[in-house]
C-alpha cells in the first residue's frame, strides 16, 4: 500500500515539473556580435614571407582573443552591439578603451587577411590604381619604398596602411591596434592596404628584422582585392 502511494505521488510530482518545465519560454540561443573569419588560404599558404606557426598563432589566438574580448564588452553594453564597428570608429574617443583597442584588433586582422594571398597569385596593381600611386608617389617602387619605410619606422606596436582621402592616396601608421577610421587618427581615411608589424605578426622568423618581414610581405599582397578596395572608393 505504502509503495502504491509513494508511486503515486511521485507520477504526479514529475507531472507537475513536466508541465512546469513546459511552460517556461526556452531561452534563446544568440549569436555573437562578432566571429571570427576563417583565413581564405591555409597557414602555411604565405610561407615564403610568412611561416604556418606565426599565421596559426596570429589568427587562431591574437584575432580569435580581439573577437572574444570585444563580444565580452558589447555584452554589457546593448546599445553598442547593434551598431557597426566602423560606426563606433568614428567616436571611438568616446567610448570605452576595450572597444577602440579589441574592435580595432578584430577589424584590423579581418582586412589584413583579405590583402594577402599565396606568392603569385595576388595579381598586380590595376590601371586605375597605378595611376593613382604614380600621381601620389612618383611610381610604383617608390610608393613600396615609401610605404615600408614608414611601417618599419612605426615605433612599437601598430600599423602601416595606405588609405584614400579627400586628397587622394595617402599613407600613415597607427599606434597599437588603432586604424584610420577612428576618430583619433592621425589622418583618417579609407584603408586599402594595410600590414600588420606587432612582433607577434614576424618574430618567430624574423626577430627583430621588421625591415626584412616587409621585404618578403610584398611577395604575398593580394593586389587584386587592393584593387577592388580601391575601385570601390575603400
Amino acid at each position: 500500500m505504502t509503495g502504491n502511494v509513494l508511486s503515486r505521488r511521485a507520477l504526479i510530482a514529475g507531472a507537475a515539473a513536466a508541465v512546469t518545465w513546459a511552460g517556461l519560454p526556452r531561452a534563446r540561443a544568440t549569436a555573437p556580435a562578432h566571429t571570427l573569419p576563417d583565413l581564405p588560404y591555409g597557414f602555411d599558404a604565405l610561407e615564403g614571407a610568412i611561416d604556418a606557426a606565426t599565421m596559426e598563432i596570429h589568427h587562431g589566438r591574437h584575432h580569435a582573443g580581439y573577437v572574444k574580448t570585444l563580444n565580452a564588452a558589447l555584452s554589457e553594453q546593448p546599445a553598442l552591439a547593434g551598431e557597426s564597428l566602423e560606426a563606433l570608429f568614428a567616436r571611438v574617443s568616446t567610448l570605452p578603451p576595450v572597444i577602440r583597442n579589441h574592435g580595432g584588433g578584430h577589424w584590423n586582422h579581418s582586412l589584413f587577411w583579405t590583402l594577402m594571398a599565396p606568392p603569385g597569385t595576388g595579381g598586380d596593381p590595376s590601371a586605375a590604381l597605378s595611376a593613382d600611386l604614380q600621381r601620389a608617389f612618383g611610381s610604383l617602387d617608390d610608393f613600396k619604398a615609401a610605404f615600408a619605410k614608414a611601417s618599419a619606422g612605426q615605433f612599437g606596436a601598430g600599423w602601416g596602411w595606405l588609405v584614400m582621402t579627400d586628397d587622394g592616396l595617402r599613407i600613415t601608421t597607427t599606434a597599437n591596434q588603432d586604424n584610420p577610421l577612428m576618430d583619433v587618427a592621425p589622418v583618417r581615411g579609407r584603408p586599402i592596404l594595410g600590414v600588420d608589424v606587432w612582433e607577434h605578426a614576424y618574430y618567430l622568423r624574423y626577430q627583430n628584422r621588421r625591415a626584412d618581414y616587409l621585404d618578403a610581405w610584398w611577395t604575398v599582397v593580394n593586389w587584386s582585392e587592393v584593387n577592388r578596395l580601391h575601385a570601390a572608393g575603400g
